[in-house]
């Protein structure tokens, strides 16, 4: 059994700044990319930024240059440091992880964390 633990959620001024973090659990051989998503009420989830197990990263078009992704392979960890928020960045953001348990590599994903950006 494995489980995806985020933090760091809360409510921030539009200019501010939030760093959510995801910490993997269980079982575990290997974590492949891992990954970050969000979904705005009435809309589709979409990725934020996603990174490989080497540290390779890739964002979506809307968080480029005010986002970083960010992992420790130590701690099974993957961070989200969001600078310069936005209204639109409002969601509840997700982890996700494609975690080895035995062989083949699993996705599993976080229960969620509400981020509201508001003045």
């Amino acid at each position: 059994q494995v489980q995806l633990v985020e933090s760091g959620g809360g409510l921030v001024q539009p200019g501010g700044s939030l760093r959510l973090s995801c910490t993997a659990s269980g079982s575990i051989v290997s974590i492949n990319a891992m990954a970050w998503y969000r979904q705005a009420p009435g809309k589709q989830r979409e990725l934020v930024a996603g990174i490989t197990s080497g540290g390779s990263t890739n964002y979506g078009d809307s968080v480029k240059g005010r986002f970083t992704i960010s992992r420790d392979n130590a701690k099974n960890t993957v961070y989200l440091q969001m600078n310069s928020l936005k209204p639109e960045d409002t969601a509840v953001y997700y982890c996700n992880a494609g975690v080895v348990v035995r062989i083949l590599p699993r996705d599993y994903w976080g229960q969620g964390t509400q981020v509201t950006v508001s003045s």
